[in-house]
């Protein structure tokens, strides 16, 4: 159900986890490299995935621009409103609904989840 709402707003999942690392990263990581390595990813398809950003209005080259780095990535207004529809915020709201000890016991069960898929790589 989590995975079919990631189609929303004609932006497929791994656009919205493009825009939610580019509304997190730190200003000097947000390039499209550095959203490469910190999804695990190839360069290629997270290139296109900018790519297809921009060109839709959701992502533009930073004002400022480091000398012999790698193109630095921000927000456009419109970015920052698509992400008030990201479909992750639904799983938001019902996690915040739960209470302290089924939080604790669910943020406890996905880092145990999240240690064994690693080994798995």
């Amino acid at each position: 159900m989590l995975h079919s709402r990631g189609y929303a707003a004609d932006l497929f999942p791994a656009q919205w986890a493009a825009l939610r690392y580019f509304s997190r990263a730190p200003v000097s990581q947000r390039t499209a490299s550095e959203l490469a390595r910190f999804q695990g990813l190839a360069n290629g398809p997270v290139s296109r995935t900018v790519r297809t950003l921009v060109q839709k209005g959701l992502l533009a080259k930073a004002a400022e621009q480091p000398k012999g780095r790698a193109e630095l990535l921000e927000l456009t207004s419109a970015g920052r409103t698509m992400l008030e529809q990201d479909p992750t915020l639904a799983l938001e709201e019902v996690i915040s609904e739960l209470g302290i000890p089924e939080q604790e016991c669910f943020a406890r069960s996905l880092e145990l989840i999240v240690r064994r898929l690693s080994v798995l790589r």
